[in-house]
Parts: structure tokens; C-alpha cells; sequence
């Protein structure tokens, strides 16, 4: 397993949650990483990158301001810190590597060939 995503549950609206994403270290060193979600009856949606080398971060506009992405090097981890969750945020949370970023680019999950197994977030209201 390349990607190994974790974290999800329930939680309330107005709650904080972070997922975390184990890469390989050959993942992790040579590709950008970043997160997705896909809400039941939707498209999967980008919510954030970053690059693993500098640590230059992008967020889907929806998610600026309540969602952190923050890499360790140290454990080849990606994680996503959410807060102010609502019920909108409630989707299955893919960890993906090399995906597409740049400022005010908005990458779509045909372009990401490297995914982990999702993890599950509900937020009720």
C-alpha cells in the first residue's frame, strides 16, 4: 500500500477532525500529495494540495479558511486538519499523490492516477 489514509468519524457540526496519509517514502519524496472527497451522488471534488518539497499549500475555495494541509517529512505523512465542519463536509476523504497544483488551479480527479482507500467523514448537524 502506497497511500495509507486514516482519521475519519463522526462528528458534530462546528467540530474539528484531521485525517492523516502515510506515503512511501518513494511516493512522498517525488510527488505532491493532496486530498479529495466525494459526497454520496456527487463528483469527487479536490479540497487541497500541497507540495511536499517546499510546502506551498492550495485549497479549494470552499475550504479556505477551515481546512489545513501540513506535511511531516520525518513520517512521509500528509495530513488535513478540518474545523468548522457542516454537514456539507460529510464525504468519503481520498489521500492522492501527484496531483496537479498552481495558484487558482483547480485539479480534477481524472488527472490523479494515485489514490489511497478513502476514509469515511459524517458530520451531523
Amino acid at each position: 500500500v502506497q497511500l495509507q489514509a486514516s482519521g475519519g468519524g463522526l462528528v458534530k457540526a462546528g467540530d474539528s477532525l484531521s485525517l492523516s496519509c502515510v506515503a512511501s517514502e518513494s511516493i512522498f519524496s517525488t510527488y505532491s500529495m493532496g486530498w479529495f472527497r466525494q459526497a454520496p451522488g456527487k463528483e469527487r471534488e479536490w479540497v487541497s494540495t500541497i507540495n511536499t518539497g517546499d510546502g506551498a499549500t492550495y485549497y479549494a475555495d470552499s475550504m479556505k479558511g477551515r481546512f489545513t494541509i501540513s506535511r511531516d517529512v520525518a513520517k512521509n505523512a500528509v495530513y488535513l486538519q478540518m474545523s468548522s465542519l457542516k454537514p456539507e463536509d460529510t464525504a468519503v476523504y481520498y489521500c492522492a499523490a501527484d496531483v496537479p497544483y498552481g495558484l487558482g488551479y483547480v485539479p480534477v480527479s481524472e488527472q490523479v492516477s494515485k489514490w489511497g482507500r478513502g476514509t469515511q467523514v459524517t458530520v451531523s448537524s
